[in-house]
């Protein structure tokens, strides 16, 4: 089902978060302090120890877990100095509702290191010219490699509930989720893509990616392996696919047999709309809510 939104929330039928940030009118929630630790993962060829934060709410659990997945930064120095893959507030948004949460450095950035193995294959001209040949796939194989790891690592957690697992992940990240969200990984249950994508430069060609229909055929064999439940999320003013884009990326998605959700929030006001998960909490806490509900789980209310 599509629901395209604008201005407030008017949709057909009912209604149905690296730093502290703001989260609009959802008030941030303070994380827990995280636990390190470091999970063995084959990606690319090699081995890696990649490191990963662990955030759990009171008591032993075994809690449901949401497996967080970072974006990437077209900067190299900001790619290598990662050091926090998910935003502490929404990260506590997860711990509030009941939720323990498993945020990986995935490989090639911050503390893990090692290779880039996300490279996209594709360059940007000063002008906003791209050139090169996507690596699309790869990118999206290789970061999917990483949540698999991820999840075979979580069935040997005491606190873990590895039969209740959501992916949720943004940007290349929501991509990540959403390839992984293909591999019918048992104990992933469902998974919440957030401005999911590859190929953008929002200062160099604010509004529109490279061959974005690269991503287009992507999604489309993407979807025709998915049945899990999911939910894709994107603003009306993201600086790094526009607004055509991904409508016709969930399009081909749908058409192939994905079943899922496709919300186009209003534009996160004063700022990039692709920073939707960190700036415009009012604009998709509604529906991710909404959305955990049907699976089951009750949304804590909101202060």
């Amino acid at each position: 089902m599509k629901r395209h939104l604008s201005g407030r929330c008017q949709v057909i039928g009912s209604c149905i978060m690296l730093a502290f940030a703001s989260f609009g009118a959802v008030r941030a929630e303070p994380a827990p302090n995280p636990e390190k630790v470091s999970i063995p993962v084959h990606v690319g060829g090699k081995d890696f120890n990649m490191v990963a934060f662990v955030y759990q709410p009171p008591g032993s659990g075994p809690f449901p877990v949401i497996v967080f997945s970072h974006g990437r930064s077209p900067k190299v120095s900001e790619r290598a100095g990662l050091d926090q893959p998910i935003l502490a507030g929404h990260a506590g948004y997860w711990v509030k509702k009941g939720f323990a949460v498993l945020a990986p450095i995935r490989p090639g950035y911050g503390e893990t290191g090692g290779d880039d193995l996300e490279v996209s294959g594709i360059k940007i001209s000063a002008s906003g010219e791209c050139s090169g040949s996507p690596l699309y796939a790869q990118v999206a194989k290789n970061a999917a490699d990483t949540i698999e790891a991820d999840v075979m690592w979580l069935r040997h957690q005491s606190w873990a509930n590895s039969k209740k697992i959501i992916l949720v992940g943004q940007s290349v990240g929501g991509l990540t989720t959403v390839a992984a969200g293909a591999r019918h990984l048992s104990g992933v249950i469902a998974y919440i893509n957030f401005s999911g994508g590859t190929g953008g430069d929002p200062e160099r060609m604010p509004g529109r990616s490279c061959f974005p229909e690269a991503l287009t055929a992507l999604y489309g064999q993407l979807g025709r392996t998915t049945k899990l439940p999911n939910l894709w999320l994107y603003a009306q003013n993201d600086l790094f696919w526009g607004e055509a884009a991904p409508k016709l990326w969930h399009a081909a998605f749908s058409k192939a047999g994905g079943a899922g959700e496709f919300i186009e929030t209003a534009a996160v006001p004063d700022e990039d709309g692709h920073k939707l998960l960190a700036k415009g909490g009012r604009l998709w806490s509604v529906h991710v809510d909404a959305f955990i509900e049907t699976l089951g789980f009750v949304a804590a209310p909101h202060d």
